[in-house]
């Protein structure tokens, strides 16, 4: 049976007969720290630490970037929404706005008016029921295509993300079942069974169950929780979205059909406690 077992491993006698020696005390004593059993474990083991631990920095650094742009998408839309609700004329926002384009709800925003224009300059007849419902249509389509085009943008890298939650213990599981079957190997050929000597081996393996832990559960919380903020922000451009064709299709059976003064006559969205939120002009 030990014979199976080191050919399976791929450990050769001379392998064996240094990590018996090792075992049963005859070199010097194990490290006990965190970086003494990872120096001293098996290379596969090693591997697999050196992986996870790469993999854990590489979600930090997407778990602060997704932060960073959360905390930013959500406050430039608070002031385009002040803006947009403000009651100036829509023509120049959109002049304003069209060369800039910098914030998804700005991109939304903007793509619709581009449509709206298109329609404009070419002088259509826009008060007639089947024309300004293809154009209403248009718009919206237009508005949820760069929706979608811009909420994949922000959810970039997320995958990686959820791969990492979901697959580092089992990966770091691995590590832990290959040292303990190598550690039992060498404890056998040294034939002492001693704590002392079983301890440090089984210590070596189990660490990689840690490292796969220590990626894991960042990876799966930082997922989960920027899935729900992009969720929320991808409702508040749908309803963006909605709020437009309302006053595009009013403003087309008012007749205002050259151009969009604006939603002055239209009520804002109330904040949660119910106030009207403070207007300001965009970038000021």
């Amino acid at each position: 049976m030990l014979t199976f077992l080191l050919a399976l491993t791929g450990a050769d006698t001379a392998t064996t007969a240094v990590d018996a020696a090792h075992l049963a005390g005859t070199t010097n004593p194990h490290d006990m720290s965190f970086l003494g059993l990872f120096t001293q474990a098996d290379i596969v083991v090693q591997l697999v630490m050196a992986g996870l631990l790469l993999g854990s920095v590489w979600s930090w650094a997407i778990i602060f970037e997704k932060m960073g742009i959360i905390k930013r998408i959500n406050k430039a839309a608070k002031v385009f929404e002040e803006t947009f609700w403000s009651g100036g004329s829509l023509e120049r926002l959109y002049e304003r706005l069209q060369k800039r384009v910098n914030d998804p709800m700005i991109a939304v925003f903007v793509a619709g008016m581009r449509e709206w224009q298109t329609a404009v300059q070419k002088n259509l007849p826009l008060t007639a029921p089947s024309i300004s419902d293809a154009l209403q249509m248009r718009v919206g389509q237009t508005m949820h295509n760069t929706i979608n085009r811009e909420v994949a943008k922000l959810e970039q890298r997320m995958t990686f993300l959820a791969s990492l939650g979901s697959a580092a213990p089992f990966i770091g599981l691995f590590g832990t079942v290959w040292g303990i079957m190598r550690s039992f190997i060498a404890i056998s050929a040294a034939e002492n069974t001693s704590l002392n000597v079983v301890a440090p081996a089984i210590a070596e393996a189990l660490l990689a169950t840690g490292f796969g832990l220590v990626a894991a559960i960042p990876a799966v919380l930082a997922y989960n929780k920027f899935s729900s903020d992009f969720g929320k922000y991808a409702s508040r451009l749908e309803n963006f979205v909605v709020d437009f064709q309302i006053i595009l299709s009013r403003n087309i059976s008012e007749g205002a059909v050259q151009s969009l003064p604006g939603p002055a006559a239209f009520p804002k969205p109330p904040t949660n406690n119910g106030a009207q939120p403070e207007t300001k002009r965009y970038g000021t």
